[in-house]
């Protein structure tokens, strides 16, 4: 049953609890990550040779991102609720967000740090000699400068509290979403056993949520080829080629940070980056085509709950990183703002390279969940300091789109890192089923975990197999009770 976008590599779990292997994986060319990237050379290939046709295709890609982002908030709001609402001890939800945090923020400085090093060492801007007052800016710049120039830095911590319980969800902001599922997820587990049909039935609607997300899924090569056929049929290989030194030191830091320095912390915990990189791939090839991080989240969410991550900690920290943990907007932020300096012959001392870099650390919040939101707080973060003009960020606001993608993969690959690396501190990972699930090997379910989407698969397809010609419903109940006999002792 695919239920994600990483749904075609998942094993067949067996109704027998002994089983230790599963069916055989679908061979790659009927793997959903082989048609997401053949969908995305075809765009590549028609937005090149035909651009009017492929500029038409942008409803292609914006429909299936939509389609996506409306799950978004449900599946964050149910999994965080669903993972407070489990665990025995508040304060070990406390402590995690904690954990949590002080990761999110370290990590945010040494991606700022990785851009501000780069860009000092090769200065790409000087020679430029741009006047940012006789930039001209378009219609649609225009709005995301305004966005950028009337943000404050602490509206972040501000916008947390919606003015409804509705609102987030129809606005899509998840910041807020995690606010209110955080509050919900508590007062749940406060409560106690009278709470526990709400519990169970945020269990079940999660389920439900899933369903939906994969009939979704099975359109991501569609949506990946309208979304870059409309890149590149719009912006045209020539943008890439016109400021082609930037994009490729850009791509070279963020290479560079996830390989040394996130390389390092998963070298700690005792993994291997490059195995975890080839696990998400289905997720990664998403990303590339649609150049947006958000599709992904779920996938991510599923599959490290896999790899042996406890429910609540990947429940917790994900969404939460998505708006905290942008380590590939961090990178852009620094080299961005510091090329627009260098070509507008604005010198900066170290000391106020370094009050960018906490500024930075601020505007930089949020980002993800906001159209253009690494463009808006680059301009946020200029308007803050003040000394480099805002205007100048016209230089690259050509290329904004072919960044978008590298800063998304970037973030992506951040957060799961952050949530291994919070999992071990919290003793909450399986680093030994990790190393094993991130090698390729096909292991059964964890106990108690990604059910979702394991334990359908015991009631959908299993039971079909053996119990179809009696119609045994008991059968389908009891085996699927071996699997999880606390399920038995709630019923």
């Amino acid at each position: 049953m695919e239920t994600l976008s990483s749904a075609a590599s998942y094993p067949q779990v067996t109704a027998d609890p002994a089983a230790k292997a599963a069916t055989v994986k679908k061979p790659w060319y009927r793997q959903l990550y082989f048609w997401v990237l053949i969908a995305i050379v075809l765009g590549i290939l028609v937005g090149w040779l035909w651009p009017d046709t492929g500029e038409a295709m942008e409803p292609i890609g914006t429909t299936f991102i939509t389609a996506m982002k409306m799950l978004i908030c449900p599946i964050v709001f149910l999994t965080i609720v669903g993972g407070i609402a489990s665990v025995a001890d508040l304060k070990k939800v406390g402590l995690t967000g904690i954990k949590a945090l002080t990761y999110f923020q370290v990590g945010t400085i040494l991606a700022l740090l990785t851009g501000l090093v780069a860009i000092n060492l090769f200065r790409l801007g000087d020679g430029v000699n741009a006047d940012a007052s006789s930039l001209e800016t378009t219609e649609s710049a225009s709005k995301l400068i305004q966005a950028g120039e009337e943000k404050e830095w602490w509206e972040f911590i501000t916008h947390l509290v919606p003015d409804s319980v509705f609102g987030p969800f129809v606005e899509g902001d998840i910041l807020q979403v995690i606010f209110l599922a955080v509050i919900f997820g508590v007062a749940i587990n406060a409560v106690g056993q009278i709470a526990a049909p709400i519990r169970d039935a945020v269990e079940r609607l999660t389920a439900v949520v899933f369903k939906v997300l994969s009939f979704i899924m099975k359109l991501a090569p569609l949506g990946a080829f309208g979304a870059m056929a409309f890149a590149i049929g719009k912006y045209g290989v020539s943008t890439l080629t016109s400021l082609g030194s930037l994009i490729l030191l850009f791509y070279a830091t963020s290479a560079f940070f996830v390989v040394v320095v996130l390389g390092s912390v998963m070298a700690y915990l005792r993994l291997n980056i490059f195995r975890m990189l080839g696990f998400f791939k289905e997720e990664l090839l998403l990303i590339l085509g649609t150049s947006t991080a958000e599709p992904a989240l779920p996938g991510l969410m599923r599959k490290l709950e896999y790899a042996g991550v406890k429910k609540p900690t990947v429940g917790l920290v994900v969404p939460t990183g998505y708006s905290f943990n942008l380590d590939g907007a961090a990178i852009y932020l620094s080299l961005a703002a510091l090329y627009i300096a260098q070509a507008t012959n604005t010198d900066l001392s170290i000391p106020q390279q370094l009050g960018l870099l906490g500024v930075m650390l601020l505007t930089s919040k949020g980002a993800a969940g906001v159209a253009g939101g690494g463009f808006i707080a680059l301009t946020a973060t200029l308007s803050t300091l003040g000394t480099i003009p805002a205007a100048g960020i016209m230089l690259i606001f050509g290329i904004d789109k072919f960044m978008s993608e590298c800063r998304a993969l970037v973030n992506f690959i951040g957060n799961a890192v952050a949530t291994l690396f919070v999992a071990k501190w919290n003793h909450e990972l399986d680093v030994d089923r990790a190393r094993r699930v991130f090698a390729g090997e096909v292991l059964p379910a964890p106990e108690g975990e990604v059910e979702n989407d394991f334990d359908l698969e015991v009631l959908e397809q299993e039971p079909r197999d053996k119990h179809h010609d009696h119609g045994d419903s008991d059968a389908v109940r009891i085996d699927h009770e071996r699997l999880h006999p606390a399920h038995a002792t709630r019923r």
